[in-house]
């Protein structure tokens, strides 16, 4: 049941500071875990990864990489309609992701030469989950961005690929696909074993293991973000269908018991016709299990008089995912400045986010929306400074830099500038 609260009842504030204090903090014992699970693969490598897939998995591990031939032989599998729409949804995001490439730059001045170089990084690891859903879109939101950045290498790792999901890494540019799982998958990609290659970054989303496993190899390597549970805030007045709006915060909701869906609604009659319509929807939904714990448990619809309140409180919340089905949603939505991705009037359901749009699904979380931005071209390159100067920029700027570094008490940096300038 979605529990509907009115600005006058006495635990509203206290449940939306709740919900905005929500963060990504993780269990102690899980990162405890996690870590004797990442020193384990860094110090037995291969043994490690086979030994442990068959503990927590119980699979066994024969081979640790899936062959080019078994990949295609698999993705092969898949029936003609779902690789047209993989192709599809292929290209759409790799046309969005190419207009933002970013770009080097340079600054000149009477002998100083400033440039800043763009190079993209060398091999990158991409985690795709093969638990209770077949994450296909998350290899495609993924891969090509890095793709379009121009990584070298992409390999990804998954416990469970299903053809659909092999079929989609073809259709990204996946180089290699590693038949691993949960946080040894992490540690694989962050250390390198026997058979996995170090990566530079690991991208995609996980569980709280595979959350905690990130965070712990994070400035070994890089990372995309630390990922939450997944979350949706719509705001919602009479303008908006309640079965729609409804569908939205179930589409949610069936990813996690986790989940996080939230309804923002102008008026409580927005509010309890919304709620009627989740009940009703939730009776035929096949994954009814997930969502009606993950409405019940974090569920909640938040009653404001008005759009103006609804769009403050939407950054509030700063969440990964933000509807807007209100009447003049496209100038509200430019009120917006805390969300990850936000979606734009009463057609723009988020399930097209997810699939087809074109930007990246893979999304800030946990209120990070405040200052993280979504999985991008930007996230797999590396910009390099190059500072060159003649003596007589040096000779004129000199002081100023030697005044500076006494300041900080650094002689020996003054010293670097006085040598050369003979002052």
């Amino acid at each position: 049941m979605l529990r509907i609260l009115n600005p006058a009842d006495p635990d509203y504030e206290t449940r939306l500071s709740r919900l905005v204090a929500r963060g990504t903090s993780l269990p102690k014992e899980i990162e405890t875990r996690v870590a004797e699970i990442v020193a384990q693969v860094r110090r037995e490598g291969d043994g490690a990864l086979r030994e442990l897939t068959l503990r927590f998995e119980r699979r066994q591990l024969d081979a640790i990489e899936l062959s080019r031939a078994d990949w295609v032989e698999q993705a092969g599998r898949v029936v003609a309609p779902v690789r047209r729409a993989l192709a599809s949804a292929a290209a759409r995001i790799r046309a969005y992701h190419e207009l933002e490439q970013p770009r080097g730059y340079e600054r000149t001045e009477p002998g100083v030469h400033l440039r800043c170089r763009v190079t993209p990084l060398e091999r990158v690891g991409l985690y795709i989950p093969g638990g209770t859903a077949c994450l296909a879109s998350t290899v495609l939101m993924t891969a090509i961005p890095a793709k379009v950045g121009g990584v070298g290498t992409i390999i990804m790792t998954t416990p469970g690929p299903s053809p659909e999901t092999l079929a989609a890494a073809l259709e990204a540019g996946v180089d290699r696909v590693f038949l691993l799982g949960g946080a040894q998958a992490i540690a694989a990609l962050a250390y390198g074993t026997e058979s996995v290659p170090r990566v530079d970054k690991i991208a995609g989303p996980g569980n709280a293991y595979v959350t905690a496993a990130k965070r712990l190899v994070f400035g070994d390597v890089g990372i995309d973000m630390i990922a939450g549970p997944t979350e949706v805030v719509i705001a919602a007045d009479a303008s908006a269908k309640p079965s729609w709006v409804a569908a939205d915060l179930l589409a949610q909701a069936e990813h996690d018991v986790l989940a996080v869906p939230v309804l923002v609604a102008v008026g409580r009659a927005v509010a309890e016709a919304v709620a009627a319509e989740v009940d009703r929807q939730l009776a035929t939904l096949p994954r009814r299990e997930i969502a009606s714990r993950a409405i019940d448990n974090q569920g909640v619809a938040f009653v404001v008089e008005d759009a103006a309140a609804a769009i403050a409180l939407v950054n509030r919340l700063a969440p990964e995912h933000a509807g807007i089905a209100l009447a003049n949603a496209a100038a509200l939505a430019d009120q917006v400045t805390a969300a990850g991705a936000v979606f734009v009037g009463h057609h723009a359901s988020e399930a097209v986010g997810d699939y087809f749009a074109g930007p990246s699904h893979v999304l800030p979380t946990g209120g990070s929306a405040r200052y993280a931005s979504p999985l991008g071209v930007a996230d797999f390159i590396k910009r390099t400074s190059f500072i060159e100067y003649d003596a007589a920029a040096l000779a004129q700027q000199g002081d100023d830099i030697v005044a500076l570094a006494e300041v900080e008490g650094l002689a020996g940096h003054g010293r670097s500038v006085s040598i050369r300038t003979g002052r």
